[in-house]
This record gives C-alpha cells, sequence and structure tokens, in this order.
C-alpha cells in the first residue's frame, strides 16, 4: 500500500511541476511582493525601524553597524515568513482550481491513493516555496543580508521553514477545498498574512497595545520569527525554537487531516 502511495505521489508530484514550468511568472510574482516589501522597509522606513528597535525592547541583531542595517537584520525572518505565505496562497487557488474543474472528481473515481492527490500539491508547493525562496534570499544578500551565525545554524532555520512551508501548504490545501470559487480561494489565505503582521515579524511585540501585545505572544509567527532570527543572528530566543516546531507540527498534522475529511466528503463531481 505504501508503495502505491509513493509512485501516486510522484506522478502528482510531476503534474504540478508541469503547471509551475507552464506558468514561471507564478513563482516570480510570488517571490515579488517579499521583494518588494524588503526594498521598502530598509530603504525607505529601515533608517527609522532600526533607529526604534532597542528603545522598544526588540532583540537587535547583533554585527549590524548603522540603523538601517540593524532592521535589515531584523526583518528578514518576517520577509521569508511572507514568501512561504504567498505561496499557499497559490496553493489555495491551484486546488480551487481543479475543484471548480471537476479534476478531482475524476481522481476519486480513480483508483489513486487519496493522500497521494492532496500531497502531489503540497510536495509542489514545498518546491515552489524553495524557489521563490531563494530568489528572495539572492536580493537581501545584494542589499546586505549577512547571517552572523554558523552554517549549522543555518541549516536549522531552512529546516524549521521547511516546517512552517509544509503546515501552510497543508492549510492552503484545505482552504481550496473549502472555498466554492477560486475567487474565494485566492482571498482566504489572506489570514495568514494578517496573522504575521500581528506578530514580532516587522516590529518588536512590545510596541503593541496591551490586548494585541497578549494576541501577538501567542500565535504562531512571532515564535517562529523569532528562533529564525536567533538562528541567523544569534539573538536569544529560548523556549521559542520548541515551541514554534510544535506550532508546525500540531498545524500540519491537523490541516492535513481536516483536507483529507474534506476530500473524502466532497460531492462527486463531472467537468462542464
Amino acid at each position: 500500500m505504501n508503495a502505491y502511495v509513493l509512485i501516486d505521489s510522484t506522478t502528482m508530484l510531476r503534474r504540478s511541476l508541469r503547471r509551475m514550468r507552464r506558468y514561471p511568472s507564478l513563482t516570480f510574482f510570488i517571490a515579488a511582493i517579499p521583494v518588494v516589501l524588503l526594498l521598502l522597509f530598509v530603504f525607505v522606513l529601515g533608517g527609522t525601524l532600526g533607529a526604534g528597535l532597542g528603545a522598544a525592547g526588540g532583540a537587535v541583531p547583533g554585527g549590524a553597524a548603522g540603523d538601517r542595517e540593524v532592521y535589515l537584520a531584523y526583518v528578514i525572518p518576517g520577509i521569508l515568513l511572507m514568501t512561504v505565505v504567498g505561496t499557499g496562497q497559490g496553493t489555495a487557488i491551484s486546488v480551487a482550481m481543479d475543484m471548480t474543474a471537476g479534476i478531482i472528481a475524476r481522481f476519486r473515481t480513480m483508483a489513486i491513493a487519496r493522500a497521494a492527490v492532496l500531497g502531489g500539491h503540497v510536495l509542489g508547493s514545498l518546491i515552489q516555496t524553495a524557489l521563490a525562496m531563494a530568489i528572495v534570499v539572492v536580493v537581501a544578500v545584494l542589499v546586505g543580508f549577512r547571517p552572523t551565525t554558523d552554517p549549522p545554524q543555518w541549516l536549522a532555520a531552512a529546516g524549521l521553514l521547511v516546517l512552517v512551508g509544509l503546515a501552510v501548504s497543508w492549510l492552503s490545501v484545505g482552504m481550496g477545498m473549502a472555498t466554492g470559487s477560486v475567487e474565494t480561494a485566492s482571498n482566504v489565505p489572506m489570514i495568514l498574512i494578517l496573522l504575521l503582521f500581528l506578530s514580532s515579524a516587522f516590529v518588536p511585540t512590545g510596541t503593541m497595545p496591551e490586548p494585541l501585545r497578549w494576541f501577538a505572544e501567542h500565535q504562531p509567527f512571532t515564535p517562529i520569527a523569532e528562533t529564525l532570527r536567533g538562528l541567523l543572528f544569534g539573538t536569544p530566543f529560548g523556549d521559542d525554537g520548541i515551541v514554534a516546531v510544535a506550532w508546525c507540527v500540531a498545524i500540519s498534522i491537523a490541516a492535513a487531516l481536516w483536507a483529507l475529511r474534506l476530500y473524502e466528503r466532497m460531492p462527486q463531481r463531472t467537468p462542464a
């Protein structure tokens, strides 16, 4: 049974990769928004925001000379997470397109492992995330991004980003299946972008009003951002690493079960 799941997943992954090759502009578009935000935050707002980091009580990354460089180091985790979330939006749209076109209904009538149909979207999303992330990192290096830790910490940060991508991908697959149209599927993942802005990804939580600060400190993106910041620049992150991994694993499992349940309960449709 496991061999069939692996073979079917590989087939579905090839389908996702062909779609990526057919629409390469989608990957560049996913990377374009984080790149624009990076340039905006660093070159337009970086001087002011960097100067206020220490006074706001944020963990200021070491090794940066000026205010703009300080904020560049601080905001990099948020930009990387924005790339992951943007890929999730594309995944939700792809799944919704399959649902409305009736291809999922065809798959359900065939001897294909149910996990493979959705897993192909997830694996394709992870690959697309990696490609978009590579573009963002190259631009970040060009504008001055320089991690101050060692390669093992860089690998740990990459591993955490993979876990985040897995959680966001499964959640986006569920969102794409739960919505009734492509238009709705393109909007629902915007909730994740809102959560990202309501975290410590772009500003320290100490600058927020008390109720919002409590929410920011107890949602997934804050411990994830703090862990990435610590792994890349050596800032202290305490138990945030464990909390970040726990959030990613819990969301991945819950979202995968949700998506598979929707797949089983989805009424059989035929293409128009």
